[in-house]
């Protein structure tokens, strides 16, 4: 399959979803510094997959990659804190970390084939 644009890519569109559960299950959250943060890491993961689609060349979209992992790895750091501070339940834990992970292991496949 040949990615003609960032849409295409699987973790792009994963990443995309992901970010609208985030923002539904903080959206109530009164701690809004955590609550920025987690939205913005999250954000920070499809946004970097289509900064980096859209550099020049498989070098610079690797790095933007391997950004993008890290700030997948960040929300689901804080997804432990959020479930600790009771800020979501289980249930909403469960899936959003399960969600993160599968987000970052597409990016690290798509990191493979670059």
């Amino acid at each position: 399959m040949v990615i003609k644009s960032f849409e295409d890519i699987v973790s792009w569109q994963k990443s995309k979803v992901f970010v609208v559960d985030i923002y539904k299950a903080f959206k109530n959250c009164r701690d809004f510094g955590f609550k920025d943060q987690i939205c913005r890491a999250s954000i920070s993961i499809m946004n970097n997959i289509a900064e980096g689609f859209e550099r020049s060349g498989n070098k610079e979209f690797r790095n933007f990659l391997f950004i993008s992992k890290g700030s997948c790895g960040e929300v689901r750091s804080m997804l432990y804190a959020a479930f600790d501070l009771k800020y979501i339940s289980e249930d909403e834990y469960k899936n959003l970390y399960e969600n993160s992970i599968v987000i970052s292991k597409l990016i690290s496949g798509l990191i493979k084939t670059l």
